[in-house]
């Protein structure tokens, strides 16, 4: 049994010796250790795996820059286009039309007898004339155009502007105000026509027609009294 008890003891000791001279037991070196001192290990690596491209995404950004780049040359692609158009409406305007212009009646006005009452029914007769920019005959007629042909058939001259028409004349008060006075607005104008009305050339792809004063902002201009 003593003999029996050592063996198991010695079998049973940890994977560790005991040195003179120490304090504790010291762990020993292992088979592996040793030969990796012995022997360092060392890796080889493919030049080509080294030499990997390193790709990155395709993804493309706009900047602030270029938006407001586009953004301009799409407006002015548009303008130009509304320019080419409006010239050759203004081409066919003017070979569509034979009667007498602005100048001729100045020269021999049809209406000597100056009246407000006379000027607006002269503007009523001309109520679906189709808007042209820049027009100012009965072939077609933007806004001051309207206004500068009828005025011209009682020898009064105005210039083909709206706030140029404005000037020529004296604001009153609307309480005043009769068919054949001037409405005046910013960039637009037409006959006063009553009741908050106005007959005027409105805008491209309309006739001159009647219709309610969509605005506050305007004022009313008498011409020649």
């Amino acid at each position: 049994m003593a003999i029996s008890a050592g063996i198991v003891g010695t079998l049973a000791l940890p994977a560790y010796a005991f040195v003179p001279g120490t304090e504790g037991p010291q762990f020993a070196e292992s088979a592996e250790a040793r030969l990796t001192k012995a022997n360092p290990q060392s890796v080889d690596v493919a030049a080509d795996v080294i030499a990997a491209p390193v790709t990155t995404d395709g993804l493309d950004t706009t900047t602030g820059e270029q938006i407001r780049e586009a953004a301009a040359a799409e407006a002015a692609a548009a303008a130009e286009a509304a320019r080419q158009a409006a010239e050759a409406q203004m081409a066919s305007y003017a070979a569509g039309y034979s009667g007498p212009s602005v100048s001729d009646f100045l020269a021999n006005p049809p209406y000597p007898s100056y009246d407000l009452g006379a000027v607006y029914n002269v503007a009523t007769q001309y109520i679906g004339t189709p808007y042209v920019y820049g027009g100012a005959t009965p072939a077609g007629f933007d806004c001051s155009g309207f206004v500068m042909y009828v005025f011209a058939q009682f020898g009064i001259s105005l210039p083909h502007s709206s706030s140029g028409q404005g000037d020529a004349g004296s604001t009153i008060s609307e309480a005043d105000a009769v068919p054949g006075d001037l409405v005046i607005m910013s960039g637009h104008d037409g006959f006063y026509a009553g009741g908050g009305m106005i007959l005027h050339a409105p805008y491209e792809g309309a006739s001159v027609r009647v219709q309610p004063i969509w605005t506050s902002d305007y004022r009313i201009v008498r011409i020649g009294v």
